[in-house]
């Protein structure tokens, strides 16, 4: 840590044995936490949008790049084994995460993004027709949703949309008034991005699989909050960001069920996917290669790996507590302000606290937080259909991770009573 940003740090001290984590030790992990930002301590709490990187991940990033570099797969050489091998490694470990049955399950693409995107194209389009439908919620991500549009526009199906009430919360009623005979696919959200409100997926799939209806879970939100077992949610497919759970961007995660992966045609073709080609024919490879076209993001499997295992050797259970707590009492404290109103009032969230103030501009909010140092989210959080609903054009947003403090909180509480001076 500098010693700038020494001498910056917030004066409350973190209660870390009510919390059973220590905080303190934790932030040591994670180097860009010790900077200075606008001549204040860095108070970051826009964990919704990308997550920070402890230096295991930054090193593990780094030794491969340094000692591992090669190309995977095929080549007979050490380096390329060596890549291969541990680029495997990080399936498997991806794979146990999940509890998924097999590690040929987990796909690595870019994103939560081109995950859906893939189900929509390998899925979607030899399956659903004119008439067909898709479900989805009003409280998706645009990538949750762009692509489902793109697919209706193709097939002329239907997209049937499940509401929610106004505290954020999904009316699991008219869900199951949705799913029907010509209902092809569910999309859900396993939390929200812009309100934190956790589904009950596992009800969610089990009313679609009474009607045979398959199940997509975008978990990017999910995944760096709650302890995923897709067997025991019995979902089809689930998505994930590695960037949202602390590991590198640009790698991301698409379970799917082996019988469903199997069934399905690539998303995009090229080397590395296919068996063997001639100019008359091309024969795919064996799951799951034969949708990872090209070559992979190696580094950022690798980082994704070592992120998992820094979470986890923290203890899921420990962490969902502990962003509990700082969801509690930043709920608590937030909600004592004067003409502040949290958006979203679900009883169950992940560490998500959307809100707004009177006379100031969500961006004018972030903007004098800024100038505090405090990192936050403002606008639509490409949720814009729920935006709508809930009568908001944009939120102010603090999203939560294990590396955040009480004291955090109190710093950012100080910078929105110093909006509250200049908006009156």
């Amino acid at each position: 840590m500098t010693a700038m940003a020494e001498a910056l740090k917030p004066d409350v001290a973190v209660d870390a044995q009510a919390l059973d984590l220590d905080v303190d030790a934790i932030r040591r992990d994670f180097p860009i936490l010790g900077r200075a930002v606008r001549n204040k301590a860095l108070v970051y709490l826009d964990n919704a949008a990308t997550t920070q990187k402890p230096r295991s991940v930054i090193d593990a990033v780094s030794r491969y790049n340094e000692e591992d570099n090669a190309n995977i797969h095929r080549g007979v050489h050490f380096l390329s084994q060596q890549a291969t091998y541990v680029y495997e490694r990080a399936r498997g470990r991806v794979a146990h995460f999940l509890s998924a049955k097999e590690s040929c399950e987990i796909v690595f693409l870019r994103g939560t993004t081109e995950a859906i995107n893939l189900v929509a194209h390998s899925f979607g389009r030899p399956r659903i027709g004119a008439g067909d439908e898709i479900i989805l919620t009003e409280m998706e991500h645009h990538s949750n949703i762009v692509p489902w549009q793109m697919l209706r526009d193709e097939t002329s199906a239907r997209l049937r949309i499940v509401p929610v009430d106004d505290d954020g919360v999904l009316i699991l009623e008219e869900y199951e008034r949705l799913l029907g005979d010509r209902t092809r696919l569910v999309a859900v959200t396993h939390a929200s991005n812009a309100l934190g409100t956790i589904n009950d997926v596992k009800e969610i799939v089990r009313l679609a699989h009474d009607k045979g209806v398959p199940v997509l879970v975008d978990g990017a939100q999910g995944a760096p909050h709650l302890p995923v077992d897709v067997v025991d949610l019995d979902c089809d497919f689930y998505a994930f960001s590695g960037h949202k759970i602390f590991g590198p961007t640009g790698i991301g995660v698409l379970y799917g069920k082996r019988t469903m992966l199997e069934s399905m045609a690539p998303y995009q073709a090229g080397g590395s996917m296919i068996q063997s080609v001639t100019f008359e024919k091309t024969t795919f490879a064996e799951l799951p290669n034969k949708y990872e076209a090209g070559t992979p993001n190696i580094s950022g499997a690798i980082g994704l790996e070592a992120a998992i295992d820094y979470a986890t050797a923290l203890g899921l259970d420990r962490i969902a507590a502990h962003e509990t707590r700082l969801l509690d009492y930043a709920t608590q404290q937030l909600g004592a302000i004067d003409g502040l109103r949290i958006i979203g009032n679900a009883k169950d969230k992940v560490g998500v606290l959307s809100f707004v103030m009177d006379q100031a501009h969500p961006h004018d909010i972030g903007t004098i937080l800024d100038t505090e140092g405090v990192a936050i989210r403002t606008g639509h959080h490409c949720a814009q259909p729920l935006m709508k609903r809930l009568g908001v054009p944009a939120t102010a947003r603090a999203s939560f991770a294990f590396y955040n403090s009480m004291s955090e909180i109190d710093v950012l509480v100080a910078a929105l009573r110093k909006v509250q001076e200049v908006f009156g």
